[in-house]
């Protein structure tokens, strides 16, 4: 996870709210220092943390999230997950199954 780029995530959408960093840091019951280094990128947070700063800029973690998580192949993970969204857990992995299979012939 890029903490840069959701540091300035966090601070693009405490700035949109007219919030400054010790409200902010007051909402999300950190310290004011802490909540500097957040936004600078120079601090991990625990999700517990991550969560508290969501809820105190009323977004969600997603929101805070995007383009932060760096997922390559993003298209192909969608359309994975549209081909087996109602499907069970045991189809799911009958699926997997399937693709090592596939790869295991293409590796030989």
């Amino acid at each position: 996870m890029d903490n840069v780029k959701l540091g300035k995530r966090i601070r693009e959408e405490r700035l949109r709210l007219g919030l400054t960093q010790e409200d902010l840091a007051e909402y999300s019951n950190i310290s004011l220092t802490y909540m500097g280094r957040v936004e600078r990128g120079e601090r991990n947070m625990t999700v517990k943390t991550l969560v508290n700063i969501a809820n105190a800029l009323g977004v969600t973690i997603d929101y805070l999230l995007d383009s932060v998580v760096n997922i390559k192949d993003d298209n192909l993970i969608k359309q994975w997950l549209q081909l087996t969204h109602n499907r069970s857990d045991k189809e799911k992995k009958m699926a997997i199954d399937v693709i090592k299979v596939m790869f295991g012939h293409l590796d030989s």
